[in-house]
């Protein structure tokens, strides 16, 4: 059974620090681009940031340029998304996503989803 799951999320205070896994099982996550999508209250599903599986370079989203960092365990079959300097603005619900043709891509794109983790920054 194909099947992500995110962990990590949580309560934290402006300017701290999350960090977020996704985790497949039932398939080789290495071969896959891998996303992390995020959708506020009220507000659209938007790509964060993303991960090639053909030479690893990654995409970032404007907003979190400098702040964010996605990374690769292979031996795990997870994909991390490291948050550092939160702001209130990165409240949202966090989802992984994988099985596109782009990297970066719309939500259409993408075949499988996690459950999402809530992610709320707030003092």
């Amino acid at each position: 059974q194909v099947q992500l799951v995110e962990s990590g999320g949580g309560l934290v205070q402006p300017g701290g620090s999350l960090r977020l896994s996704c985790t497949a099982s039932g398939f080789t996550l290495r071969y896959y681009a891998v996303g992390w999508f995020r959708q506020a209250p009220g507000k659209e599903r938007e790509g964060v940031s993303c991960i090639r599986s053909s030479d690893g370079s990654t995409y970032y989203t404007d907003s979190v340029k400098g702040r964010f960092t996605i990374s690769r365990d292979n031996a795990k079959n997870t994909v991390y998304l490291q948050m550092n300097s939160l702001k209130p603005e990165d409240t949202a619900v966090y989802y992984c996503a994988t099985d596109s043709p782009h990297c970066p891509g719309e939500s259409i794109d993408f075949g499988s989803w996690g459950q999402g983790t809530q992610v709320t920054v707030s003092s």
